[in-house]
This record gives structure tokens, C-alpha cells and sequence, in this order.
């Protein structure tokens, strides 16, 4: 690794004295990569050229083994996944000539974003596994830093794989955590007091969401003086566990008092994981029961974890929503985010992980992949990206401007070429010479609630599939608008409709159930895994509107300065007094008593076994 040597994570037991040095190496390594990103970039770009100087994709694009940064500029283009699609088509149906990579595609990472409805298959190399264990390496010595000694206890993690599919070609697609979770890095990892969790590998491993869930929340409650830290990936997730918590405590607190597990838990290898640390405490059970049958809920982690000294979860981009709750569940304890990664690339570290959630920053680590920034502007914020002159003019990791947005574009070593990842940035501050990047949001994304992306194009076509089943009752559709609700958990969409009913028959409640289906059935397969088989996300629900309801919505944005000339209904709402009016003339609301159906894999798949 060019510049500075990679932390040695291998240690078998590590002492005090060893963990020093461990977290001296990290922190030096952070120094190092940092003070002179420009020259780590040239060497990153020079590395991924010349090992795959030979694929398909750059001599298509005439760079005949050139690794020089000016070259590759001139000749590779900047590219979106539909530009790639046809290329992950042939890998995903078997060709295993050498198209984006040199070294063979050991898998497909979906992403939650989607293209044509259908999650984004990511290609990744065996080696990528390395890099992202070389960050979360860097993670704990960054921590502890600013609260030390998170070696004297564990950390209460709710994680969870999600379900795999296999491409017709053999190779298995599935989110960047599973295949992390499944992987040797993960589960043979060795002993180290900073992933010393109090979930056994076998419960996170479990597909059984209700199983993995039930036995993490045990073993997370009867270890809970050992517990220094909680978390989960989003706050959502962390919230659905809290919420689980206040459903199922009679069973658990039984459970501990026992020291038996409930025979709802059938997994043979979770089970035998939880046995060998569950043993009866009638004590803790009753400490359990008592605190989670007061009627307050306020302060519960810091009531049950009373040793807790933060949250880490990602609370930034959409999962900010969710503040507020996790702040009243845990008594405003620091919510940290410690880390930026997607399933193109793992990209860097929050070096002052106890800032607000506000003032979030992530320093790239320049050994990660090339990194290049396209500016953007925002108007009324929508976010447009420069004409395709400027396009070619992309700023480098070390040249970018305080206080300006950019798209984050990526080469990776696994085959990503100038690839937009679809992430905007802004850039907050340095350090040494890196710039560090507040997240500010995907782009064009209108509604989400867990790892859900709609945005307002999809969110439209859904409402004009739905609109359908009003017609026979001579009944139209005026306006809509949509939000994320999170005060439910999960959260759930809510779309507002003000319905023009010009037929003599009025339109029956089942008919709005059929459209809250319609919807969701219309929605890209992400958001309808989270609904059918993850459960992160609740029923959409149609709340119908007073006639006249936006015209008092548009009444109300022009009060607040909006040009009438210029005004247009939102298609997602987030302001809280906006929402607040719209409720205000609610007449009716709707669910569908069905599930709208998913299956893994994508749809041109379903016909391979």
C-alpha cells in the first residue's frame, strides 16, 4: 500500500501494551495517508491501471495500458450503472473473460440503490475484503481517543444478514454487510477487545430475522453490565431493536430468569451459541421487568446499559429522521457515525466521532479507491450537476474547494471506471492535506426509511398505476404529495391524495387499499424486500385530503415567500408545519391488508434455479 504500511491486524492476543501500539500504528497510518493525498491518489489510480491494464472496458476506451492520471482522464468516460448495465449483464450471465477486472468477480454486491426498479449489482475481487477490514480497523483507535477504555467491555451490535440470490452465471449477489458478516475476515477474525461483541457470530449469522433478533436482544440483556457501547448500521435498525425490545421483554426476562431460551428460537447453532452463556439470574430478570414495565420508555438504553457511553449508528442523510427518538430512548447519549461506505467502495472515517450529528465529517482515506469530484449546484434543492464539458473536468481528492458540493465519482481496483456514485458531498474542513466531506444527501431521492431509496419519478408512476382503480368510479385524482413517517416503527410512506369524485357512486375503502397495494407493488425491489421479507418498513398508507387542501398548501408556501409564478405542488414533503396542515384535513386513511410480493434476485432471474 503506497506511502504508509496498512495496520497488521493478526494478533492473537492482544495485551495492553500491544493494543497501544496497534492503535499508535492506525492513528500514524491516518497521518500518513493524509499528508500527502495527492501523491497516495497518483499511486492508487498508477496500481488499479496497471493491474488491470488488460480488461475489456479500457482498451474499448483506447487507454492500451497507459496508468498515467492525464490519460486516463482524456480517454475513460464518467459513467452511471445504466452506461455499465450490459457489461454486469454478461459477468452476471457467466462470461469470465477478463471485462471489468483482471482478477476473476468473486461476487455481486447489490446495492439499495436500483436501476430499473431492480437493486444495482456491484462487481467485487476477494481483495476488496482486505480493504474494507483495513478500515474498519481504523475505526476503534480513531474511538478511543475520545473515550478510552472500550477494551474493558463489549459492544451491543444488532446485526443481521439479509438473503442472498445467485446469478445465472453461479455467482451469488447480496448486500456488502452479508457478504462481510459471512466472510472469513469477519467470522475467523482474531481475538480483539475492540470486536468483542455481545452477540455470538452463529445469532448474527442466522437468516431467521425474528431467531437473530430474539437471541441478540438476550444475550445483549444479560450481559448488560458489560455492555460500553450499542449500535446497529442505520438508526432504524437500532430503533426496530428497541421496539422489539418493548414487544417481547416478558419473554426475554423469563428467558434470563430460567436460563432457558424460548423453543421459538429453532436454530440449532444459536441456540447452542446462547446456551453457553445464558445461565438463570432471577436477579436480572427482575431488574429487567422492572424497568421496562414503567409507563415511560424515556432513557430505557441508559436504564438497562447503565455503563453505555454512546450509539453508533449512522444518523446522517435520511437516518437523520430519527434523531429525536434515539435521543429520547437514550437520554441524548452521543450518537456517533464513525464511518462512510458503500457497496461500489468503502470510502472513510469520521475523525471526531463525538461531534454532533449536524457537524458529521468523513476524512476518505486516499488508499481506498481513486476518488474524483464533480461540482454541483442546487437550485431550490434539486441538485444539477455541470454541462458535459465541465463533466470531463473533474476535481481531484486534492484539489477540491471549502464549502463546495460535489458528486462523488470512484475507480476501484474490483472495475469501476469514473463511476458516479450518485452521493453529494460538501467539504466541511481538512485534515493535513485531505478534505473532509460532510454527506448531504443522495441524489434525487424523495421518500426512504431504512436502506430504501424512491425517488419522486418512481414515486409518480407508482400514484398513476394506482390511479386506475378510481376510474370506473368516475373519481380523479387533483394533487398528491408523500412523506416518510418515522413516528411508527418502522417507519412508513404516506401519501396525500385529494380526490375529485364527479360519479354518482362513492369510491369504496376497498378500492383505496387496492391503490395502497398498487403502489408498493410498483415500487423498486429494495423497498419491497424491507416491506415483505426485512420488515424495516410499515404498510403505505393513503391518507385522503379535503378538496381545496392544496390550494391552502400552496396559500401557505407563497406566505413563506414562494413565487406564485413559479410554484409547484412537492411530491415529498418534509416540513414539519406542511405536514401538520395536510393532517390537519385528513378525511380518511387507507392501508392494504396484503404484503406486495418480493423474491431475491432480480426479476429476469426468476426462471433460474
Amino acid at each position: 500500500m503506497p506511502e504508509a504500511e496498512a495496520p497488521n491486524n493478526d494478533s492473537t492476543t492482544l495485551t495492553d501494551y500491544n493494543l497501544t501500539e496497534k492503535n499508535k500504528k492506525c492513528l500514524q497510518f491516518i497521518e500518513d495517508v493524509t499528508s500527502n493525498p495527492d501523491n497516495v491518489q497518483r499511486q492508487i489510480l498508477s496500481e488499479i491501471l496497471t493491474q488491470n491494464a488488460n480488461v475489456e472496458y479500457l482498451n474499448r476506451h483506447g487507454l492500451s495500458g497507459y496508468t498515467d492520471r492525464e490519460t486516463f482522464k482524456k480517454l475513460v468516460p464518467v459513467v452511471t450503472y445504466e452506461d455499465l448495465q450490459n457489461d454486469i449483464t454478461r459477468i452476471a450471465n457467466g462470461d469470465k473473460s477478463p471485462i471489468l477486472s483482471s482478477h476473476p468477480i468473486s461476487e455481486f454486491l447489490t446495492s439499495s440503490g436500483t436501476s430499473g426498479g431492480e437493486r444495482k449489482l456491484m462487481p467485487t475481487i476477494e481483495d476488496e475484503l482486505g480493504r474494507r477490514s483495513l478500515l474498519y480497523s481504523l475505526l476503534m483507535p480513531v474511538m478511543n481517543r475520545f473515550v478510552p477504555g472500550l477494551d474493558k467491555g463489549k459492544g451491543m451490535y444488532f446485526l443481521f444478514i439479509k438473503s442472498e440470490a445467485k446469478t445465472p452465471g453461479g455467482l451469488v449477489a447480496r448486500p456488502v454487510l452479508t457478504s462481510y458478516y459471512k466472510s472469513s475476515h469477519f467470522k475467523e477474525r482474531p481475538y480483539d477487545p475492540y470486536t468483542n461483541y455481545t452477540s455470538p457470530n452463529e445469532t448474527i449469522l442466522c437468516p431467521d430475522s425474528y431467531q437473530s433478533m430474539y437471541s441478540q436482544m438476550l444475550c445483549g440483556l444479560y450481559l448488560n453490565n458489560e455492555v460500553l457501547r450499542v449500535g446497529a448500521v442505520f438508526a432504524s435498525g437500532f430503533i426496530r431493536a428497541i421496539r422489539f425490545l418493548e414487544k417481547h421483554w416478558n419473554l426475554l426476562s423469563h428467558d434470563i430468569r430460567t436460563g432457558t431460551l424460548n423453543s421459538i428460537i429453532t436454530d440449532p447453532f444459536v441456540r447452542e451459541s446462547v446456551m453457553k452463556i445464558l445461565k438463570p439470574d432471577p436477579n436480572l430478570a427482575d431488574f429487567i421487568e422492572l424497568e421496562c414495565s414503567r409507563k415511560s420508555w424515556q432513557g430505557i438504553i441508559m436504564r438497562l446499559w447503565p455503563n453505555t457511553k454512546y450509539v453508533d449508528v449512522i444518523v446522517t442523510g435520511s437516518m437523520a429522521q430519527y434523531i429525536p427518538t434515539l435521543d429520547y430512548y437514550s437520554n441524548k447519549l452521543p450518537l456517533v457515525c464513525t464511518m462512510y461506505a458503500s457497496s461500489e467502495c468503502y470510502f472513510g472515517v469520521n475523525l471526531n466521532p463525538l461531534c454532533s450529528p449536524s457537524e458529521v465529517a468523513y476524512t476518505l482515506i486516499p488508499t481506498m479507491a481513486y476518488f474524483e469530484f464533480l461540482p454541483v449546484h442546487r437550485n431550490n434543492g434539486v441538485s444539477t450537476t455541470k454541462g458535459e464539458k465541465e463533466r470531463q473536468q473533474l476535481v481531484d481528492l486534492a484539489d477540491v474547494k471549502l464549502g463546495q458540493e460535489y458528486e462523488l465519482v470512484v475507480t476501484t481496483y474490483a472495475g469501476l471506471y469514473r463511476y458516479r456514485v450518485g452521493d453529494i458531498l460538501r467539504v466541511v474542513g481538512f485534515k493535513n492535506k485531505a478534505p473532509q466531506f460532510s454527506f448531504i444527501c443522495r441524489k434525487n431521492v424523495a421518500l426512504s426509511i431504512d436502506s430504501d431509496k424512491t425517488d419522486e419519478v418512481e414515486l409518480h408512476k407508482a400514484v398513476e398505476n394506482a390511479v386506475s382503480h378510481m376510474v370506473p368510479f368516475g373519481a380523479t385524482l387533483t394533487e398528491y404529495t408523500s412523506y416518510a413517517d418515522t413516528t411508527t416503527i418502522p417507519g412508513h410512506y404516506v401519501i396525500f391524495w385529494e380526490v375529485s369524485q364527479n360519479g354518482l357512486t362513492q369510491v369504496p375503502a376497498s378500492v383505496f387499499e387496492d391503490s395502497c397495494l398498487t403502489i408498493e407493488e410498483s415500487l423498486n425491489s429494495v423497498y419491497r424486500q424491507g416491506r415483505a421479507s426485512d420488515k424495516s418498513i410499515g404498510a403505505l398508507e393513503i391518507k385522503i385530503v379535503e378538496n381545496g387542501t392544496f390550494d391552502k398548501l400552496m396559500d401557505y408556501a407563497i406566505s413563506l415567500g414562494a413565487s406564485i409564478n413559479q410554484y409547484k405542488t412537492p411530491r415529498c414533503v418534509k416540513f414539519e408545519p406542511i405536514i401538520k396542515l395536510l393532517n390537519s384535513r385528513v378525511v380518511s386513511s387507507y392501508i392494504s391488508p396484503k404484503c406486495p410480493k418480493w423474491f431475491p434476485g432480480q426479476k429476469q432471474w426468476s426462471n433460474v434455479h
